[in-house]
């Protein structure tokens, strides 16, 4: 499917990984989840390669990497969000040419919303604090629908809030989960290299386009159309 830019009426962006980097957010409440409950750590680069799926997914493949028993879950969860919430932000950082990036599709009159597995709780406070909320007209989390992406529900369902086509709506994320979602509902989609694919190659994929930064979206539109 060509990415051509009169092709479009909205743009759903992706959260963690593409928007914003938050393995050190993850990394901080995840460590003082597990010593509240006297497990050890786990490694940044088993967050790195385990995050996109949802908080629950996280939590559950984490408590299997320190050796703790399933039961744990749901005092694990509790603390887990204490924790997040608590320091929400502080260990972030968003991507280059973000702002730069989602001004310019704005620009260009696409009607944009995030969508992420991110619990909602979690996900509007970051998208505020990094002063990123704006530019959306709307902002799910991995809690707003009945599925997580990589099932197609939450894509069509944002599809619907924005009052645009699927085939006319740019899916921009960071990996398979967000490609195999926009492919199974009709979204093109450009994945950003940076992020997190569950330590696969992002270019294996299967997107329309793999972008170094989202300030380049534009020019490969333009180019395009």
């Amino acid at each position: 499917m060509p990415l051509k830019h009169t092709d479009f009426e909205a743009a759903i962006v992706d959260l963690d990984g593409t928007m914003i980097d938050t393995v050190g957010d993850f990394e901080v409440a995840l460590s003082r989840a597990l010593a509240d409950l006297g497990w050890p750590p786990v490694s940044r680069a088993f967050i790195s390669r385990t995050v996109g799926k949802g908080s629950e997914h996280l939590l559950s493949r984490t408590l299997a990497e320190v050796g703790a028993p399933a039961d744990l879950y749901e005092a694990a969860w509790d603390r887990y969000q204490h924790h997040y919430l608590a320091i929400n932000g502080q260990h972030s950082a968003v991507f280059p040419g973000v702002p730069e990036g989602l001004q310019a599709l704005l620009d260009r009159g696409l009607r944009l919303a995030c969508l992420t597995n991110k619990p909602t709780a979690f996900a509007h406070p970051l998208l505020a604090s990094k002063g990123l909320g704006g530019y959306f007209s709307h902002a799910f989390g991995g809690d707003a629908f009945a599925r997580k992406k990589p099932d197609p529900l939450p894509l069509l369902k944002t599809c619907e809030a924005l009052g645009s086509d699927p085939s006319r709506t740019l899916m921009i994320g960071d990996s398979s989960n967000d490609a195999a979602a926009a492919r199974a509902a009709g979204c093109p989609v450009v994945l950003m290299s940076y992020g997190y694919n569950h330590g696969e190659p992002v270019a294996a994929a299967g997107a329309d386009a793999v972008l170094d930064r989202l300030d380049d979206l534009p020019a490969l539109l333009r180019s395009r159309a």
